[in-house]
């Protein structure tokens, strides 16, 4: 399977709707790839809190029809990254968008942990409540969004739902990139799982991004890391090492706590 991660700066000074041309034109370019996969909230920058509410756009606004038409004309299986998410029945949503390679929506995502602590995502936005996983010729991918990834018991629950390949989107400060990777690999190995993390490049709203979209497989080696500029990170990698790498090491076997019902000794 081959994954492109399009790592795209997110500057000042570009609109909204320009962004979109610049990505759904970076996005058919990928025609050849299995999955593409862009960051979190880059339309507006993850951390320009003020933009969320007036760039709110509905599920199937401008965002999602662009990144349909991108998907279709590529070919390609398309996480299209979030978007602030306008509810009409209720509050602002980081959702993401996947769609499969004829402009389907496949499956869309609520982030469901908030980042901010008692400001910006975390009591602007709404929280989600449902796992996603999404099936694709060859792996079944799990969802999640950067903050979610300091959260173990997601991907577990992830991976209880048959995930095998897990897909993050972010936007990851510089200043935390150590842990960016540090928890990337981590889940990978705990999981023993492909993941695919795709974060931004430049600065949102004064904050230096992490960048380093990083690919890691089920022994939690990295298998391609980027840097820390615009940067398209392309990798080829066998799904079938998830499947090899829990029957050699099968320690998801051994788990105790968390089963229902649990194992008893």
């Amino acid at each position: 399977m081959r994954a492109s991660l399009i790592q795209i700066a997110v500057e000042e000074g570009e609109s909204v709707e320009a962004r979109r041309r610049r990505v759904a034109s970076l996005v058919r370019d990928q025609a050849g790839a299995d999955l593409v996969v862009l960051p979190e909230l880059w339309t507006t920058g993850a951390f320009a809190y003020e933009e969320f509410g007036t760039e709110a756009e509905p599920l199937e606004g401008p965002t999602y029809e662009a990144m349909a038409k991108a998907a279709s004309d590529a070919g390609v299986w398309l996480h299209a990254g979030s978007i602030p998410e306008r509810d009409p029945d209720g509050p602002l949503y980081n959702t993401s968008l996947l769609f499969s390679p004829t402009g389907d929506l496949a499956a869309a995502y609520r982030k469901i942990h908030r980042f901010g602590f008692d400001k910006g995502e975390a009591v602007l936005m709404g929280a989600g409540r449902e796992l996603v996983t999404v099936r694709l010729p060859g792996t079944t991918l799990g969802v999640a969004t950067c903050y979610d990834l300091r959260f173990p018991e997601l991907f577990r629950a992830l991976v209880d739902s048959g995930a095998e390949t897990l897909v993050i989107p972010a936007g990851w400060p510089e200043r935390r990139r150590a842990h960016w990777t540090l928890l990337a690999r981590a889940r990978a190995v705990e999981n023993q799982a492909f993941v695919l993390a795709c974060g931004t490049a430049g600065t949102h709203a004064g904050v230096p991004q992490a960048g380093h979209s990083i690919v890691v497989d089920p022994w939690g080696e990295v298998l391609a890391e980027a840097g820390g500029g615009e940067e398209i990170l392309t990798v080829d990698f066998d799904p079938a090492k998830v499947a090899t790498t829990r029957e050699q090491f099968p320690a998801l076997k051994d788990r105790m706590l968390g089963l229902d019902p649990p194992h008893r000794p």
